[in-house]
């Protein structure tokens, strides 16, 4: 615990996702990612641990190519997708398919059930029969699996790589909405473990319906629901509900919205679906988040959380059907809640920490979940089912990290902005930080833009920044969530006003004790984080350095080349009518202004936000004389998760923090 955090051994820490429960409440499997014996790569396998605590954790899953997505079938057996090969045919290493892969509930060597040409996209099981249902992408014109890999086969050996778009969007976050497109098939799992699937197609080619994998199937294995994305009428952008039956394929609408369905899940009973519904807002209204239940047999729908001031995520069902688990954030963590159906009642279990991936028992008294902090990453832990604010328990004996977590200080401190609202945040102190020693402060600004600073991160880690010396600042100014609704409307569509100011009273709030150095300030942030970089660098030049990682810089431009850039119209109005607005908020209206020294950095394969902002951002800087540093990475998209490329990214902004707040000489990365 009182190691350094050095960069190796951050980066050979496992990190723990996707904890499921078996159906019979004896196994938890988790996904533990660590550094792969390849440069720059990550590599996850699936562990199995005990929710007594009583055996020791055992890896399940071992190759090469990793294997994720995991879900436990009606029968116990456990289904992931994997990239290995298949052992029954040749393996072409330039073609890499994540395969659909089960591993039976007692153990042994792991069956294939399918690899179609274009991979599977997240996978789902029916509760009460051996039926489950998948994603894969599909050629639009292809007939079936055989088919689609035919149509792949004739491109390659055309060397063609040319794409026809007709639809909107044509990309999503860094990958290209074509040539294939995901449709939905469904199966009934072999009791012959050596057996393949025969799926059947339910949906045949949807257009881009199906933005992000997000379904799941009843009880009966008879109904998928899934989210569908709508993008005929644009601007408007709705992901409704809906429910497709498997066996006569035929789709209806469940629910529909103006902003978007997420997280479906099917109640045990069959009855209901819950959802995460979130309205689009209007420039005038922001969005609201709430749980929604849906009566799947006539589509009646009603808001299950009204009193709930918060923004849900996540839903999960009690095993008897009559409550719903749920995480939301809440005054910097991530807690998690229950609302039972019949009263409505909302009980918060837990409040402390950051909670994910809850998992109720089957006798409906426990939930397991993963748990951060802003000190430490996720362990596994239970609570129970009822009973407010509790202190969860960590399983005596789970997945060994070596301890690793932040050797500073971590505090909560609030301040108020000028309209009394009170503004969280975290600070990360070194232990040695003191009225003698005061420490050199870095303020991270958050992404989203709704979101705030809620557990520990291994992309924005400032524990790192704490081994240098420096403390860290976490503030969650307005537009944050987790502190009621109020919050998210004052900075709504003011992303440059409200949310700039609470910043600046965070930092003037940590600024008033004595162990910090109000003389060596720097800010640092990425995504919407990096949007606020820049507009601070064009309105004061009280920091001594700036960090600005996938940032947007002239929003007009960014409408039209992000992959979803009508969504921002429900925030910032249409730019044909209304440019003013988006100029308006634009960091680059202030170019003129800007005389502290920035890194830029910035990911080629980014499509949320595209390099374009991050060239228009340098040229405009060295244009105007702004001392600058373009960090680029040709090989990440909005995230830098390649583990050397993220070490480079540490480094370098190490080594700017190092010139410019502590006035050391620039010490390029050996690498770069």
């Amino acid at each position: 615990m009182n190691e350094p955090l050095t960069l190796d051994r951050f980066y050979s820490t496992p990190r723990l996702s996707g904890l499921r429960l078996s159906p019979d409440g004896r196994r938890l499997v988790v996904a533990v990612s660590r550094r792969g014996p390849e440069a720059n790569e990550m590599r996850t396998a699936l562990w199995q641990v005990d929710p007594t605590g009583a055996a020791a954790p055992r890896r399940l899953t071992r190759s090469s190519a990793g294997e994720s997505a995991a879900a436990f079938a009606h029968d116990g057996s456990l289904l992931f997708t994997s990239a290995r090969p298949d052992p029954d045919v040749k393996a072409d290493p330039d073609h890499k398919i994540a395969a659909l892969w089960r591993l039976p509930a007692e153990g042994g060597e792991a069956g294939l059930l399918l690899a179609p040409d274009g991979g599977i996209e997240g996978v789902a099981a029916a509760r009460n029969a051996g039926a489950i249902a998948f994603g894969a992408l599909l050629h639009p014109a292809a007939t079936n699996l055989e088919d689609d890999a035919a149509r792949a086969k004739a491109r390659t050996e055309a060397k063609v790589g040319a794409l026809l778009f007709e639809d909107y969007p044509i990309r999503y976050w860094d990958h290209w909405l074509a040539p294939r497109r995901q449709r939905f098939f469904a199966a009934p799992l072999p009791a012959d473990p050596e057996a393949r699937l025969e799926p059947v197609d339910v949906t045949g080619d949807p257009g881009p319906a199906f933005l992000e994998s997000d379904f799941d199937i009843s009880p009966d294995g008879r109904t998928i629901v899934t989210s569908w994305f709508d993008g005929s009428s644009l601007p408007a952008t709705p992901v409704d509900l809906v429910a497709i039956d498997v066996e006569t394929k035929t789709r209806r609408t469940i629910a529909h919205t103006d902003g978007y369905f997420a997280h479906p899940r099917v109640s045990p009973d069959g009855r209901f679906v819950v959802s995460v519904r979130t309205t689009a807002g209007a420039p005038d209204q922001a969005a609201v988040s709430t749980v929604w239940l849906i009566d799947l047999a006539t589509g009646e729908g009603r808001d299950l959380t009204p009193k709930l001031d918060l923004w849900p995520e996540s839903p999960v069902w009690a095993p008897d059907s009559g409550a719903v688990f749920f995480v939301a954030d809440l005054l910097g963590g991530v807690a998690a809640f229950r609302v039972d159906l019949v009263d409505g009642k909302t009980t918060c279990l837990v409040s402390e920490g950051a909670l994910a991936d809850l998992c109720p028992s089957p006798d409906g008294r426990t939930l397991y979940a993963l748990r951060a902090s802003m000190a430490a990453p996720a362990r596994i832990v239970s609570f129970a089912t009822t009973g407010e604010n509790q202190t969860p328990v960590e399983l005596p004996k789970s997945i060994d990290d070596g301890g690793v977590a932040g050797r500073g200080r971590v505090e909560r401190l609030t301040a108020t902005a000028a309209d009394g609202t009170p503004i969280g945040s975290w600070l990360a102190l070194p232990p040695d930080a003191s009225a003698e020693h005061p420490a050199p402060l870095v303020v991270f600004a958050h992404g989203g833009p709704i979101g705030s600073w809620n557990g520990w991160s291994w992309r924005w880690n400032p524990h790192l920044l704490v081994e240098r010396g420096y403390a860290v600042l976490m503030p969650d100014p307005a537009i944050s969530i987790g502190y009621g609704q109020r919050m998210v409307e004052r900075g709504w569509g003011r992303w440059g006003e409200t949310p700039y100011t609470d910043i600046l009273t965070a930092l003037d709030g940590a600024l008033t004790r004595a162990d910090l150095d109000a003389s060596r300030t720097a800010l640092a942030g990425g995504s919407y984080g990096g949007y606020m970089a820049n507009w601070v660098a064009g309105h004061t030049d009280r920091f001594r350095a700036i960090v600005t990682h996938a940032s947007l810089w002239d929003l007009r431009p960014f409408h039209g080349t992000t992959d979803t850039g009508v969504d921002w119209e429900h925030e910032m109005g249409d730019p044909y009518r209304q440019p003013e607005f988006y100029e308006r908020q634009s960091p680059a209206a202030h170019i003129g202004s800007i005389k502290t020294p920035m890194l830029v950095i910035h990911g080629e394969q980014d499509f949320r936000v595209p390099v374009g902002e991050a060239l228009a951002l340098w040229t405009d800087l060295r244009r105007h004389g702004v001392p600058a540093r373009f960090l680029y990475f040709p090989d990440e998209n909005h995230w830098i998760l390649k583990p050397n490329n993220a070490r480079l990214w540490y480094e370098t902004v190490l080594a700017f923090l190092d010139e410019h707040v502590l006035g050391r000489e620039w010490v390029r990365p050996e690498l770069l």
